[in-house]
């Protein structure tokens, strides 16, 4: 029998403790999570720029729209948390012992101050990092773009050594290089890539523009691995998501902020009649934007939760030949050699970085068969939701 002090410890445990508090999931389900996240970052990397250079393409020209666009689908993630918030409330009231007499609660928020206020300061470099990134999609083809991101790898890279101590291996440094090499391949051509009646002025702009976004969310990806480190509590998926939230919501009011002020608001109605594929479509565009990005944004947040901001850069980076591919296809961009040499150079780099996990974690597990973890991130708890 338990005492009644460890009866209420337990029943606390279950009810309410944020550390504690949490659907206990299977490997299998782990794998599955990160195989999600994967997907959601892929379809976002890939899906978010050509649908935001097709907005450009047809008329469009508000610049802090499109920013805003990236982080509006916020109000989202609130559907996913309701609903995992149900399941905690389920999994609580199936181990709460009426016999007890004890009061079960169910946390609603797990969200701390300290991690709220830094969650907030990311969205609003998020949301610099978006104006940033629209004017360069508003100047340059999407090629040259998707180039220009690729850099944000070595930005990663370095960034997550400063700030989260990221341990590199052999294959990982020959990741990040053939991944870099693969873009200064693509750089070859960009010279015939200025849009017709675009000056040099303004396409060198958008290339700056461009490359400081880079450099920016090369930063940001490791500061909300920080974030997570620095947490003072079990880093769940629920908490990741609240985040996340978070993030988007302040990054959605700088750009709001910069709407009101360029009068985008009052623009919008008469630029969707003048829009080049029609009204209707203007908006089912300015949709798409909203949900593409969003899952680019859950699925790097998420990747960085199951593994590394490193392998969240890496991951974008390999995506650089999709797109090129995929503008190719859409938009009659140029299929240069280049691009086929950066493809394969991508390839080979995600395989060795994989297979250097491959590596690391057979060797991991003979050592401390008792850790299935796939990061260097011990107090992250990747068992909870």
């Amino acid at each position: 029998m338990m005492k009644s002090g460890e009866k209420i410890a337990a029943a606390n445990a279950t009810a309410g403790d944020t550390a504690t508090v949490a659907t206990k999931v299977s490997p299998a389900a782990k794998k599955a999570l990160m195989i999600l996240n994967c997907i959601l970052l892929s379809l976002g990397n890939c899906g978010g720029p050509l649908i935001s250079r097709l907005y450009f393409l047809h008329g469009g020209n508000r610049i802090w729209l499109s920013a805003f666009l990236e982080t509006a689908g916020w109000p989202f993630i609130l559907v996913v948390l309701f609903f995992l918030y149900l399941h905690r409330r389920r999994s609580t009231t199936t181990h709460y012992n009426k016999s007890d007499n004890l009061t079960s609660t169910t946390t609603i928020v797990y969200m701390r101050p300290r991690v709220f206020f830094a969650a907030a300061i990311i969205g609003v470099l998020t949301g610099l990092d978006d104006y940033l990134y629209a004017c360069g999609v508003a100047r340059l083809p999407v090629s040259t773009t998707s180039l220009i991101i690729a850099s944000q790898l070595s930005f990663t890279a370095f960034f997550a050594f400063l700030l989260v101590k990221q341990k590199f291996t052999p294959y990982t440094i020959n990741a990040v290089v053939l991944l870099t090499i693969g873009a200064a391949v693509l750089a070859f051509h960009t010279d015939g890539d200025r849009p017709n009646g675009e000056s040099k002025a303004e396409y060198f702009k958008g290339f700056f523009l461009t490359v400081t976004a880079a450099a920016l969310y090369g930063f940001v990806l490791p500061m909300v691995e920080l974030t997570y480190n620095k947490a003072k509590q079990a880093i769940t998926y629920t908490l990741v998501l609240e985040i996340q939230m978070v993030l988007c919501l302040f990054a959605t009011i700088f750009c709001t902020i910069g709407m009101a002020i360029n009068n985008d608001f009052k623009v919008i109605p008469r630029e969707a009649t003048e829009f080049g594929l029609g009204e209707t479509r203007y908006y089912v565009v300015l949709c798409l934007c909203v949900v593409f990005w969003q899952c680019f944004f859950l699925g790097a947040i998420g990747v960085v939760f199951c593994a590394s901001s490193l392998l969240s850069g890496i991951i974008i980076a390999v995506l650089l030949p999709v797109t090129e591919t995929l503008a190719v296809v859409f938009y009659k961009e140029p299929f240069q050699v280049e691009k086929g040499i950066a493809l394969v150079l991508s390839l080979w780099g995600f395989t060795s970085y994989f297979y250097g996990e491959y590596k690391y974690m057979k060797k991991k597990d003979k050592t401390r068969s008792f850790s299935d973890r796939s990061r260097e991130l011990p107090q992250i708890n990747y068992s909870s939701v």
